[in-house]
């Protein structure tokens, strides 16, 4: 059965519209803490943090408000990358973390993604009892006038997460003699990623730096990476980082200009892995991962499994298989090895550690020949028309035509109101005539 509030990743939608609103945060608040209260009686502790949209001032208070009415203590840590969240959820024995993020989305959406006291992303059976305690009477949920909750904020959140990022690397690390470009679409990361990599002794030239509660993700990010792009080029750096609003993702351009998705950053880690003797079990990609990559992971002896599009579905299909790497072509990549979500930054030190040797970007990170692949977004009022008889038949005729020579999947987005249409093949024409059959099903 469909979940009511969360999605693939969270619950995530258009501020001061359905579930984007105080009140309702209020109830996301009050329920979560409910539940994860329930789970760890001694402690009654909850940690916030959040990227650098103007809403953010508005829906944090009404979270805030509901955890401390049933009883949680809570910290607020102010912009911080997610997965600098899920670490400290772990490091500080909290009951459970919130990030409030619309993560790529623009300014004007924003929501929340839940983490257990493990740091790991909810399942869908958690989900669901929480779901039913948002719908249930609050008055059930309040807590005694001398339970409430206090709330601190702590300044040191960044310092922390930077801490615990360096301790997963050798002291002797250093980026000294290299020239980096940084996009943080200004976003949650504007403050922790130039810091991180200047403490470690490169040259940063910073881009998506200066958020005013309206840019973030605004023509920069790692949706755009043509800013990287053109300053790699400008300043002659050694290669270029670019992370998402909320930088649980990253995407790379090398030194020529090229840029580099996820994909190949993971057959990157995973040879690399293999070599060192790191990797466990194998890899696991999504249904949007590239043909390509399955077939260089297959040459190089490595297993390959997909699961559904979300970090979180890669997450949970790791850790049933022991697995410690998987990704998403989008540049989300979980690194089992330290972290328990996507880490644009952690990706981004793992990547440099092992380029500073190199110094060639597109030596090391050019992998594999991707197949040639084209996705189509299109904004749709409801998501469902791909059910409709007319849509299921036009998939089935697409798919009949690119039989034996490709692949198509069409899927709806958990994050936003779109369709999304995924076709690969050698052969570039066949894959826009199998996307114009669907498209024109779907308009």
């Amino acid at each position: 059965m469909k979940n009511k509030y969360f999605g693939t990743d969270g619950i995530r939608g258009t501020v001061n519209q359905g579930n984007i609103t105080g009140e309702k945060f209020f109830k996301f608040g009050l329920a979560s803490g409910t539940f994860f209260k329930n789970q760890k009686k001694n402690k009654q502790i909850a940690i916030i943090a959040k990227d650098t949209r103007l809403s953010g001032y508005t829906l944090e208070p009404a979270l805030v408000s509901g955890l401390v009415s049933g009883g949680m203590h809570v910290f607020t840590l102010g912009p911080l990358p997610t997965n600098g969240l899920a670490m400290l959820t772990k490091s500080m024995k909290a009951n459970m973390g919130i990030m409030i993020t619309a993560s790529h989305n623009p300014h004007y959406d924003n929501g929340l993604k839940l983490f257990g006291p493990d740091g790991m992303k909810l399942s869908d059976k958690i989900e669901k009892k929480i779901e039913k305690l948002i719908d249930a009477k609050n008055t059930k949920q309040l807590t005694n006038p001398k339970l409430l909750g206090r709330v601190k904020r702590l300044e040191d959140g960044n310092d922390k997460y930077i801490r615990i990022l360096k301790n997963n690397f050798p002291k002797k690390f250093n980026l000294k003699g290299m020239k980096i470009v940084i996009d943080c679409a200004n976003g949650a990361s504007y403050k922790a990623a130039p810091k991180l990599l200047r403490d470690l002794g490169a040259k940063v030239y910073p881009i998506g730096v200066k958020p005013n509660g309206f840019n973030i993700n605004e023509n920069c990010g790692s949706t755009n990476p043509s800013k990287i792009r053109l300053a790699v080029s400008k300043y002659k750096a050694h290669i270029g980082i670019s992370f998402d609003g909320d930088a649980d993702r990253v995407i790379m351009c090398d030194e020529r200009g090229k840029i580099i998705d996820g994909d190949q950053i993971i057959a990157m880690l995973a040879n690399r892995w293999k070599t060192k003797k790191i990797l466990k079990g194998g890899v696991v990609g999504t249904l949007m991962s590239n043909y390509g990559l399955e077939k260089f992971l297959k040459r190089q002896n490595i297993k390959f499994l997909r699961s559904k599009v979300g970090d979180r579905y890669v997450k949970e299909k790791m850790k049933k298989l022991n697995f410690n790497l998987g990704g998403e072509q989008s540049g989300h990549i979980i690194l089992g090895k330290f972290a328990t979500t996507g880490d644009g930054l952690l990706v981004a030190l793992e990547v440099l550690f092992s380029l500073r040797k190199k110094r060639k970007a597109s030596k090391l990170l050019n992998v594999f020949k991707p197949l040639p692949q084209i996705l189509e977004n299109i904004v749709v009022k409801n998501k469902d028309i791909i059910k409709s008889k007319k849509c299921k038949k036009a998939i089935s005729d697409a798919n009949k035509l690119i039989s034996g020579r490709g692949r198509i999947l069409v899927r709806k987005s958990g994050t936003e109101p779109k369709i999304r249409i995924m076709a690969e093949s050698y052969d570039k024409k066949m894959i826009l005539k199998c996307i114009k059959i669907i498209v024109k099903s779907i308009k």
